[in-house]
């Protein structure tokens, strides 16, 4: 049997086309070739189990070689095999029915995945790594002659008689020139183990030294020998794969190490994603310990299709704010050469990121009902998750707000239904309005905290990378007519405004006189001076700035669009407080010394914001040491 061919293409020629487009993914030919391999395996598999091959299964792992020397690189299985008619139907015929289409489309298409995957040119991403490929078939069928293919990437094929004895399909690719970096064994492994270490077929790729027992030394220690086995790169069958109730904790722990050897720290908890309708899904997310800051994800979540790796961008399959989960989601419903157009344009991409989301959300609340301590206690590690999700998906926030929580300066924790019944008779100010009070930097605040717990007042912790943002979200869904203040936004007496005021023991003039001294003690634009009637036993001197001048700015510090905000200079108020004895004496004084004292009293409410550094606190403790 000899029969040459063409394959009947009415434009030019497509593999330089797939050379060129493709280069820069030229490694998926390996997994396209493995997949392939597997799901021929896999094939024969089922047709024993409905009886419809009779013969031996035998060994069904799929063998990768390659041969520097000769530079080839060979896929081989023992899965269904072909018969020379059904390599001209399934190589020449199907793989190129849309070739003509593939030659008017390429140019609109945004990656490799997308050409690859709309043509089903799967089989052809060989030649963007050989200049010749061959296929040496033996189909199961009964009676079946092997059968030998090869191409030299044009549109011209041959197909003769094959050397092959036992059922199966052997791809051999003759490697070109530029892509000699393939006829090397770490460079084969490396893809291997990115594309194909969950294959549900055992793959083998050569051997590997292993060190196993060898009775005792004369001392009666074991020995050991070295014994090369079979380096079968994949697991077969992942925990992602089989029922969670297969599964005990330390399962799920050994996966996440598989998954992930560098890493450092154990998960908190996982979530185990097993639906069959209205799309299948299958996987398990984990979350990670994740730090106070929004840092580079090294160990993200991996996107399989039956088993084989597509990719760890999964942005669109996921929430965003769940890209800091880790894990795996497998789904058939997305093809193996997946491209971005895809997966933003794919009904079922949309409804995977909503289940996901609702199963998340669903087993955060199952974790607070079930042991509110455990949860309170891992709330620093995955409050970042919780609240990064209530700011950007809606359905996520109304499930939320009700294991959400809030810390207090006691470390006392509460539900945002809680902390509202907690303060919302007592920080309540003149206009009705309930003032939430928080630190965003409890031990820098110390002095403006004690102030205002001296009045009964509670002070939240809001001290992470979001709570800029998320105090914002209290004030729009924390409860009827919340507003949220930080601390050192003003004097107590000014954050929650009461009818009853203080009365200021100072005279007109001598309200005026301590503003003119403070003012010229002073000398910076962008301090501005107020005298305040504040209780006798505050501090003589307070700087603030305004809530919502700094959360303008803050927010643009992380972007969240208030660029203006940020090229804005800070500006500060000097509250000083007329009923003081320390005000007294100043504006009693001679001009000299009531100056000196007013700059000290300044000097001193700047140290304790932290905002006294440089040749100011040189004059400072310079001035300090002479009043001594």
């Amino acid at each position: 049997m000899q029969e040459k061919g063409s394959i009947s293409i009415h434009t030019e020629n497509i593999f330089p086309v797939i050379k060129k487009f493709l280069y820069s993914d030229n490694e998926i030919f390996l997994r396209e070739l493995v997949s392939n391999a597997v799901d021929a395996s896999q094939k024969i598999k089922r047709l024993s189990s409905l009886g419809q091959f009779q013969g031996e299964l035998g060994d069904l792992t799929v063998d990768v070689k390659f041969d520097e020397a000769a530079k080839t690189i060979t896929i081989s299985d023992r899965g269904i095999g072909m018969t020379a008619d059904e390599i001209k139907k399934y190589i020449n015929q199907i793989a190129f029915s849309g070739a003509t289409e593939f030659m008017e489309k390429f140019k609109e298409a945004n990656d490799a995945n997308e050409i690859i995957g709309r043509f089903g040119l799967g089989f052809y991403s060989a030649f963007m790594v050989a200049d010749r490929v061959e296929i040496e078939s033996l189909s199961y069928q009964e009676g079946a002659e092997p059968a030998h293919w090869t191409c030299d990437g044009s549109t011209s094929y041959e197909i003769s008689e094959g050397s092959r004895t036992d059922r199966g399909t052997d791809i051999i690719l003759h490697v070109n020139e530029e892509s000699a970096e393939f006829l090397n064994k770490s460079r084969l492994g490396d893809i291997l183990n990115k594309y194909a270490r969950f294959l549900p077929v055992p793959v083998r790729f050569g051997t590997k030294t292993e060190s196993q027992p060898d009775g005792e030394d004369e001392e009666g220690k074991p020995k050991y020998t070295s014994v090369d086995v079979d380096n079968i790169i994949n697991n077969t069958n992942p925990a992602w794969t089989k029922a969670p109730s297969e599964l005990k904790d330390e399962d799920y722990l050994a996966f996440y190490r598989e998954l992930y050897p560098h890493s450092m720290d154990e998960p908190l908890f996982w979530i185990h994603l097993n639906v069959d309708y209205p799309f299948n899904l299958t996987g398990i997310l984990y979350f990670p310990k994740v730090k106070n800051e929004m840092e580079i994800q090294r160990n993200k979540i991996q996107l399989y299709s039956r088993q084989v790796f597509i990719t760890d961008e999964v942005k669109d399959i996921v929430p965003e704010f769940l890209m800091l989960l880790q894990g795996v989601i497998d789904s058939p419903d997305i093809p193996l050469n997946v491209s971005r157009s895809f997966l933003q344009a794919d009904s079922n991409v949309k409804k995977i990121n909503n289940y996901i989301t609702k199963k998340v959300a669903d087993k955060l609340n199952e974790l607070f009902k079930a042991d509110r301590k455990n949860f309170e206690e891992k709330w620093n590690d995955i409050a970042l998750f919780i609240k990064y999700g209530m700011l950007s998906d809606e359905k996520f926030a109304e499930k939320a707000n009700d294991f959400c929580l809030l810390k207090n300066t006691e470390a006392a924790s509460y539900t945002l239904k809680e902390y509202y019944e907690k303060v919302k008779d007592i920080q309540v100010d003149k206009d009705g309005n309930i003032i939430y009070l928080y630190t965003n930097d409890p031990a820098q605040q110390d002095g403006f905290i004690g102030s205002v717990k001296a009045k009964g007042y509670d002070v939240l912790v809001l001290d992470g990378p979001l709570d800029t943002h998320f105090t914002s979200y209290l004030e729009q869904k924390g409860g009827e007519k919340v507003q949220a203040k930080r601390v050192d936004a003003d004097v107590v007496d000014k954050l929650i405004p009461k009818e009853e005021q203080q009365t200021l023991t100072l005279s007109e003039d001598e309200s005026k006189k301590a503003s003119a001294v403070f003012e010229k003690a002073i000398a910076r634009a962008d301090m501005k001076v107020e005298v305040d009637a504040l209780a006798a036993d505050d501090l003589p001197v307070a700087v603030t700035i305004d809530e919502f001048m700094r959360r303008m700015k803050d927010m643009a510090k992380t972007g969240g669009g208030m660029g203006f905000y940020g090229t804005l200079p800070d500006n500060y108020k000097v509250t000083v407080n007329g009923n003081h004895p320390l005000i007294k004496r100043i504006i009693d004084s001679g001009e000299d010394e009531g100056e000196k004292l007013a700059k000290q009293a300044f000097d001193l409410a700047l140290l304790s914001r932290g905002l006294l550094t440089g040749a100011d606190l040189t004059s400072f403790v310079k001035r300090s040491v002479e009043m001594i």
